[in-house]
């Protein structure tokens, strides 16, 4: 008999377990296959710090929450319709994000004495009634994943690692994914490395399609159907991804060849990995031995005409800022893309804050302001930071390009641009001797001339001594000084006018503005989405850059009654409005390592309208 297929609009799917339990793997691959089919998606992985924390501890616990609609979407979800949980765990961490009624599916073989005891459990929550509101289902994942493979010959711990791909089966039956996709990664994923584990992934993988084909437990499964996007070519994509093919675009548009100097550090260190697959594109990519030099390789290429770039994280941006404040008293191109983690010190290294922003603003010695702009969402990582590039090279000034680890290891959907759209970056080499002066500058930009070391004529000073201006010579002279501060202050300030007038979303004036930055995006524009289609007089502006600000942004926030600003910080970007618009914004401000959840900016904006 044909099971019931019910059409929903929805779903969100919570895969977690230690870290070790391949949840990231199968979320990615039911991610893949969710975009492929059609549908919109969004995605959340959540991972322990540790490279292999204790078995079965909450520490341990690793999660991958996704998000996907037959309708346009902007987060992974507050809470989740499934929980699949593969020990207890990983119930005891992710239980609280499970709506009532949601599906739970446990490893039913996990839940021993040991397990509960690691977990903080007295008694055994599949036993006691804890679980009442949900729809339970106890699997014995486990057990079941190896007598699906007994034919195979991997002993008993082998067989255990399939068990990833049992439970994937099986949510690819309750949402009525295909496997196919998932069937040819495995075949290219384990095609040399580890290759006595591609048959039995799939035979697991197919095992739990099948168990809940024919097992009377479930009677249900659900159809998503696709989602209507523009026309196009679609990928799915992650925030650092984007951020690297940006970075690829901006060296294939500029001409230039660019050079990567990094040093390992989550979550940025996926932006040199990524980089480093481009090398036939011109790309060099240098792991460097600290970040002192990782980010000195880089002003080292763009002394020498190169598109020098460098990433990191805050803690690395802390020792990059001496170097960073040479290249900008030097006045060369540099991108210094800050992939935000929390913090301070070493933190929470898999953890999201925004709490960085002020340390972008201020975090180096002497007047030394830069362009800063933000990302908002994995896809839009791609034209700001090819943004960033435009910038360095027209104004000759290093940019802060900032990610945080929510977008850097989010995705979503992108539709692929063509390259021929893309702005123009022309480097403007000065190759002509005549006339040649180092701090001569260009009338509109105030960027000095970029000459090429060994261009006849072209000779002159550089270094982070402060320069006279015109001829560059080393000068002690006050006066000048402060002349050479204003100029440099001045030309950021000028990045403006080629800052797009701003888009308001919703209410063009009204109660409430929410102004945002980052990867609150998603939060915000679905409450205030919400809100104003229910009729109340709420907009949303979002800010790529953050230095300096739009021009017509204080005459925007001056249209409204009361601005809010939600941040993952104590209130960064609310200092900043005060000081510069001397205007009371507001906050709703967390520092707990995860992104807002729709029902808390909801509940926020209870209070104002």
């Amino acid at each position: 008999m044909r099971k019931q297929v019910e059409q929903i609009q929805s779903a969100t799917v919570l895969f977690a377990g230690d870290s070790g339990d391949g949840s990231q793997t199968i979320g990615t691959q039911m991610t893949e296959t969710s975009a492929i089919v059609g549908n919109d998606v969004a995605t959340l992985p959540d991972y322990p710090a540790e490279i292999k924390a204790p078995a079965g501890s909450l520490a341990g616990v690793s999660g991958f929450q996704l998000h996907f609609s037959s309708e346009t979407i902007h987060t992974p979800g507050d809470t989740c319709d499934v929980l699949v949980a593969m020990n207890p765990a990983a119930l005891k961490v992710n239980l609280h994000k499970l709506k009532d009624n949601g599906i739970l599916i446990v490893n039913a073989d996990n839940f021993a004495r040991k397990n509960l005891r690691l977990a903080g459990y007295a008694d055994n929550p599949l036993e006691d009634d804890s679980l009442t509101k949900y729809q339970v289902f106890p699997v014995e994942l486990t057990q079941l994943t190896r007598r699906s493979l007994e034919s195979t010959e991997l002993n008993q711990g082998q067989k255990d690692r399939c068990k990833n791909f049992f439970a994937l089966g099986m949510i690819l039956w309750l949402y009525n994914r295909p496997m196919d996709y998932t069937i040819r990664w495995v075949k290219t994923k384990f095609a040399t490395r580890n290759s006595e584990f591609l048959v039995p992934n799939i035979t697991a993988l197919r095992a739990g399609n099948t168990y809940c084909e024919a097992t009377e437990q479930f009677a249900t499964s659900y159809e998503v159907k696709p989602a209507k996007f523009e026309p196009g070519k679609y990928r799915n994509i992650e925030g650092n991804m984007s951020t690297v093919l940006g970075l690829v675009a901006a060296a294939h548009q500029s001409g230039l060849q660019l050079v990567y100097g990094s040093y390992p550090i989550t979550p940025a260190s996926d932006i040199l990995h990524g980089l480093a697959g481009y090398r036939n594109f011109g790309i060099i990519t240098m792991q460097m031995e600290d970040e002192i030099a990782a980010v000195g390789v880089s002003i080292g290429a763009s002394f020498s005409g190169a598109l020098g770039v460098t990433g990191s994280s805050g803690p690395g941006l802390a020792l990059k800022s001496e170097a960073i404040n040479l290249a900008m008293i030097a006045e060369l191109p540099l991108v210094v893309c800050n992939i935000q983690r929390a913090g301070p010190s070493t933190g929470m290294p898999t953890k999201t804050e925004q709490a960085d922003l002020l340390q972008m603003f201020y975090g180096r010695n002497g007047e030394s302001p830069l362009p800063i702009l933000a990302a908002c969402r994995p896809l839009d990582c791609f034209e700001t930071v090819y943004e960033a590039c435009r910038i360095a090279v027209k104004y000759r000034t290093p940019v802060i390009f900032l990610s945080e680890l929510y977008i850097a290891l989010g995705a979503e959907p992108w539709l692929i641009p063509d390259i021929a759209d893309l702005p123009k970056i022309v480097p403007d080499f000065k190759t002509e001797s005549n006339g040649f002066e180092p701090y001569q500058r260009d009338p509109d930009s105030l960027a000095r001339p970029w000459a090429i070391p060994g261009t006849p004529g072209l000779e002159h000073r550089i270094g982070g001594l402060e320069k006279s201006d015109i001829t560059g010579n080393v000068s002690y002279d006050a006066e000048n000084h402060e002349k050479m501060v204003t100029i440099r202050a001045e030309k950021v300030k000028q990045i403006a006018n080629d800052i797009p007038p701003i888009e308001i979303f919703g209410a063009q004036e009204g109660d409430l503005l929410v102004l945002g930055w980052g990867g609150t995006f998603g939060t915000i524009r679905t409450v205030v989405e919400n809100r104003f289609e229910a009729g109340d007089a709420i907009g949303h502006v979002h800010l790529r850059f953050l230095n300096p600000f739009p021009n017509d942004l204080e005459e925007i926030l001056k249209r409204f009654k009361t601005i809010l600003i939600p941040e993952l910080n104590t209130g960064h970007l609310r200092q900043l409005i005060r000081s510069e618009f001397l205007i009371d914004a507001e906050g709703l401000n967390k520092i707990q390592g995860q992104p807002f959840y729709i029902h808390e900016l909801d509940s926020k904006i209870d209070t104002y309208l």
